[in-house]
């Protein structure tokens, strides 16, 4: 097991890595939506909390020399369900053709109060 940290992406809040590459897979660990040069939790509606999500699953992804198209498992943690058709048309615009398998959930609360948080699996290419 190899431990992956970038400064591109928030600092672990726990003690926990931002991703483990074991093999030629990679599991990122859930991202939510963070300034990682603030630290501060960005402001805003759920498609710009989603695409802040987005923005620090891809520098873990590129830290890892991985990518969207190499991901093949998500889970999206949700507060409210009713955010679902607005947060699955931001997540798709960063996936392929091929979009990996994926389980949305809701939860009753997630770190820092957010609203969504996003976790990844991904074979390294």
């Amino acid at each position: 097991m190899k431990a992956i940290s970038t400064p591109n992406a928030p600092a672990a809040i726990g003690p926990y890595s931002q991703a483990i590459k074991s093999g030629d897979l990679v599991f990122l660990s859930g991202q939510i939506p963070i300034d990682p040069k603030t630290g501060d939790v960005v402001k805003g509606d759920i498609v710009t909390e989603t695409d802040r999500v987005l923005d620090n699953l891809a520098a873990v992804l590129a830290a890892s020399g991985c990518s969207f198209d190499d991901v093949v498992r998500t889970t999206i943690y949700l507060t409210d369900l009713n955010d679902f058709q607005v947060v699955n048309a931001t997540y798709a615009k960063r996936f392929g053709t091929t979009p990996p398998a994926r389980a949305t959930v809701q939860v009753s609360g997630l770190p820092k109060g957010v609203h969504v948080e996003i976790d990844a699996i991904a074979r390294v290419p």
